[in-house]
């Protein structure tokens, strides 16, 4: 049965709603998401992604719905790179009863559920791509990813390439028919360097303890410093193009 995401704000349902608690979570979750923790889960809970019920005595107490916003937060972080804010913000509409047509970046999903819609969706992104794959789902000729993979912008494990090297060699591949070659990248992908080298310089004191909450926080400031960055980067571009126009 479908788990409505709309106005649940991650609560529990009806009577008759299944309880989980953490370990149950945790097992029905760690299949899709190997890293998933407890500290990881208190962490989305102390954003604002997921409010469980509680016993008198405190204790949290998930419902299917619970699980399933989950689910559906920590794929959009793993599969479209999303900080918890936009997501949270998505979210937060769809509890107001608004019905926004799509996420940042044009993914288009609907509100209505994540159990049999978005949600497997997103699980299906998760694949490993031969190179014939990656050719036939990103339009790139044997050229181009031959020249992406001499120039380091993707590389591969044992001969399959994950997501992200989808989406490089797609944007390339656009960039391309634009007259811009992989050799022509290099400046773009030493800027790139740069700023991860700034990002990681900014989260390094959480980045450096090792308990899940801090690296959950580490990985989600850095992708807020992302966003900021890459706001900072086209902000600067276009300013320059204006200056074409005058």
């Amino acid at each position: 049965m479908p788990v409505a995401l709309a106005h649940t704000g991650g609560r529990r349902q009806g009577s008759a709603a299944v309880v989980l608690n953490i370990g149950e979570v945790l097992a029905q979750l760690s299949e899709d998401f190997p890293g998933i923790s407890a500290s990881k889960i208190r962490f989305l809970e102390e954003k604002g992604l997921i409010t469980p019920q509680r016993t008198p005595a405190g204790y949290r107490q998930y419902s299917e719905a619970d699980v399933e916003r989950l689910r559906f937060v920590l794929a959009l972080q793993r599969d479209q790179y999303l900080p918890l804010k936009v997501i949270r913000d998505y979210l937060d509409a769809i509890d107001r009863g608004e019905r926004p047509e799509s996420l940042p970046g044009g993914m288009k999903l609907s509100p209505k559920a994540v159990s049999d819609d978005p949600a497997e969706a997103l699980r299906g992104r998760s694949r490993h791509l031969s190179e014939a794959q990656l050719r036939t789902e990103s339009g790139a000729s044997v050229r181009l990813v031959k020249e992406l993979l001499d120039y380091g912008i993707i590389t591969h494990h044992e001969g399959l390439f994950d997501e992200y090297a989808l989406h490089l060699t797609l944007a390339c591949a656009k960039l391309e028919a634009q007259g811009l070659e992989p050799r022509h990248l290099r400046p773009v992908l030493a800027a790139a360097e740069r700023e991860f080298a700034l990002i990681e310089r900014a989260v390094a004191p959480l980045a450096s303890r090792r308990d899940a909450a801090s690296q959950a926080r580490a990985a989600e400031a850095a992708r807020e410093l992302s966003g900021l960055l890459q706001d900072l980067h086209q902000a600067v571009i276009q300013g320059q193009i204006a200056q074409l126009e005058k």
